[in-house]
């Protein structure tokens, strides 16, 4: 690290458990991080200003103004504008030194299978169950370890998905896809501002954790929030050996 760097993450490196070599790790990682809403501004600023050295931005939706009530990627003169392109430049702004690439495209089919194959981890900061599939197919299929996200309304949800290792559960055990699951989203029924702050800060934090090698991750939990009564819930999640995407897996 360079001067300018050792002053910038100099906050970091004054932790035992992180130190220069786990900044170190920072810098060489590389994060794909999918969706620039609600959840993916938080995870996206504190990866970047923390220093993780490049980052993929991929969402095809635009900047409109009913997003500005939570998603601070982006500002007013950002609305029209693609996500992708205002988070890239908002993430400059805080950090010119992250390499941030920004995808205004819906990953999917080979694109989404090489993004993610050329990542060291995954956020999952998307909105909807057919994406998060997608996601976690992919992320099996090259076991990457995957963030995940969600929130509506007052209530958020966390958890890791640690596909490298064998024993750990995929999102499809927790979740199993299904035709005739309710899509729920903000757009129809609304979301807390800070909730999607919490959820995606948390996303930061593990994935923060899991690229230095510090602490213990939440694979194999998966925390439930409920702000009206600012109440979280642990819940245990173990690996299906029926599950159809991942059961495969030490086979």
């Amino acid at each position: 690290m360079n001067d300018e760097q050792l002053l910038r993450y100099a906050r970091h490196i004054l932790l035992d458990e992180l130190g220069i070599e786990g900044q170190e790790k920072l810098l060489a990682a590389r994060v794909l991080i999918v969706g620039a809403g609600g959840l993916g501004s938080p995870a996206a600023l504190y990866l970047a200003t923390a220093g993780v050295g490049d980052i993929t931005l991929a969402d095809d939706d635009t900047v409109e103004l009913s997003n500005l009530q939570r998603q601070i990627l982006h500002t007013t003169s950002s609305v029209g504008r693609p996500k992708a392109e205002s988070g890239r430049d908002m993430l400059a702004a805080f950090n010119p030194q992250a390499r941030v690439h920004a995808r205004v495209e819906r990953l999917e089919g080979n694109a989404l299978s090489d993004a993610v194959a050329a990542a060291d981890l995954v956020l999952d900061c998307t909105d909807n169950f057919s994406t998060r599939h997608a996601i976690n197919r992919a992320c099996v299929q090259h076991k990457k370890p995957l963030v995940s996200g969600a929130a509506i309304r007052f209530d958020g949800q966390v958890s890791v998905y640690d596909l490298r290792d064998d024993n750990a559960p995929c999102y499809h055990c927790l979740f199993p896809e299904a035709d005739d699951v309710e899509q729920a989203n903000c757009a129809t029924m609304g979301v807390f501002a800070p909730v999607v702050g919490i959820i995606g800060s948390m996303q930061a934090a593990e994935a923060l954790k899991l690229l230095s090698g510090v602490g213990e991750s939440l694979s194999g939990r998966l925390l439930w929030l409920d702000v009206r009564t600012m109440q979280w819930r642990s819940v245990n999640v173990q690996r299906d050996p029926e599950c159809e995407v991942c059961g495969h897996r030490g086979h």
